[in-house]
């Protein structure tokens, strides 16, 4: 088709960036023009995927990946409430209208024909409604809208036969829903001022989209026929960002010793400690490790041996070919990069999507989970375990094969043109 200029409307959540980078990589190759909107700690990877920069302006953004700039502080709080309140509200939902007016400006300053947004940042969807464009929704974890046949998001559940699905799942569908009705007034008010009708649910702004992209393996989510029409699995996005090194391993070519690699979060959930039980409870067996302690972590906080070694960045599909075991905190990219290659895994789940995700893996009888606040004899262990079951390989050799197949997915770009070819405007449609 004929190439398009498109805005990809992103934020700097850490495992956002990896996969959404991939796709601006392939639309680019593909021939299309791509600007991408976003903090300036994006700015080298855009570019490195080809796409022009713009950073936001009036809507908040960080200036390093540094923690000490971190503008979502989860970690920093002990219960969900007090966060919302003091950071989640005002990131979110509060500085509304200036995502939409940097969105707006965007659109306009560049002749944009196609939005992308991702799906924390809403008010991008808002203003290509509001300039008549098509906008595909990017969902970097699996498919989280509150939808029948699926488990809710954030409650680490599993499908149920469906006489029992109602029940235990609607009232958590429910609540899930009342969670993100707290962005409607605020929606609302955005929407009036750009001449737009209310809607019911803050989710319907995602359900009307031209399109909803849930970058994940089909195998991974949970198989149902009850997903909208506008939903697409368009597989994992499995290129490591452009900053990772390169990797030299420091042992003997013929060294038969198991090798276990070690991922944890890129971004800081104050983890320092988790990741030095690790390294202490590999340090007892006998195995190789390569520990992947991300850019969030400083040179030295974590102490490795000289067969437990400590880096910051790693070549995932280098290093997960030789793979024996992954420890990993089930962030989705991680996740997703160790499924594809095979390797079953020890799941340490600390916050987020992580916990959703742990009991994916566990569920496909890929591996085990442990608790963040183990022992480092509960974390060898567990180590010890997935090592000696041949039962966790074979499951993640299957799910891998599936992966590879092709399995219920579709082609990132064509799912991304085939909504420039949607004739008019989107009009809202509440589904509450």
């Amino acid at each position: 088709m004929e190439n398009q200029k498109i805005l990809l409307a992103l934020w700097d959540g850490g495992g956002v960036v990896p996969p959404l980078m991939e796709v601006v990589r392939r639309l680019t190759a593909s021939g299309h023009e791509v600007v991408v909107l976003g903090d300036p700690t994006i700015a080298e990877e855009a570019a490195a995927a080809g796409a022009t920069f713009r950073s936001w302006s009036r809507a908040p953004h960080r200036q390093t990946r540094d923690r000490t700039d971190d503008i979502i502080r989860d970690y920093a709080f002990k219960s969900q409430q007090k966060f919302f309140k003091a950071e989640f509200r005002g990131y979110f939902i509060d500085a509304g209208p200036d995502w939409t007016a940097d969105v707006l400006d965007a659109i306009d300053e560049y002749d944009i024909t196609a939005v992308l947004c991702d799906f924390m940042i809403p008010w991008a969807s808002i203003a290509a409604e509001a300039r008549s464009l098509p906008c595909t929704v990017m969902v970097t974890f699996p498919y989280p809208v509150p939808t029948a046949g699926f488990p809710p998001q954030g409650s680490a559940l599993l499908p149920v036969p469906g006489f029992l699905e109602w029940p235990r799942d609607a009232a958590i569908r429910r609540m899930t829903e009342w969670f993100y009705d707290k962005w409607v007034p605020t929606m609302n008010a955005v929407r009036a001022s750009l001449d737009l009708p209310p809607i019911k649910h803050a989710m319907d702004q995602v359900r009307n989209s031209s399109a909803i992209a849930v970058l994940t393996a089909r195998a991974f989510d949970h198989p149902t026929s009850s997903a909208p029409a506008n939903v697409s699995w368009t597989g994992p996005m499995l290129d490591d960002p452009s900053w990772v090194r390169p990797w030299q391993a420091p042992w003997a070519p013929d060294d038969q010793r198991p090798l276990v690699v070690v991922g944890l979060s890129s971004t800081f959930q104050d983890h320092v400690d988790l990741l030095q039980r690790i390294v202490d409870a590999l340090s007892e067996l006998p195995v190789r490790a390569i520990v992947s302690r991300g850019p969030s972590i400083r040179e030295g906080e974590v102490v490795g041996t000289p067969d437990v070694v400590i880096v910051e960045s790693v070549p995932h599909e280098q290093v997960l070919a030789d793979a024996s075991v992954l420890v990993t905190h089930c962030g989705h990219g991680t996740a997703m990069k160790g499924l594809a290659a095979g390797v079953p895994m020890v799941c340490i789940p600390i916050a987020r999507d992580q916990t959703d995700n742990a009991a994916r893996l566990v569920s496909l009888g890929i591996g085990v989970k442990v608790k963040r606040s183990s022992s480092s004899a509960k974390i060898r262990s567990a180590i010890e375990d997935v090592l000696a079951s041949p039962k966790y390989l074979d499951s993640a050799q299957a799910v891998a094969e599936t992966i590879a197949s092709g399995f219920g997915q579709t082609n990132i770009v064509t799912t991304v043109e085939a909504t420039v070819r949607q004739a008019g405007p989107v009009r809202p449609v509440s589904r509450g």
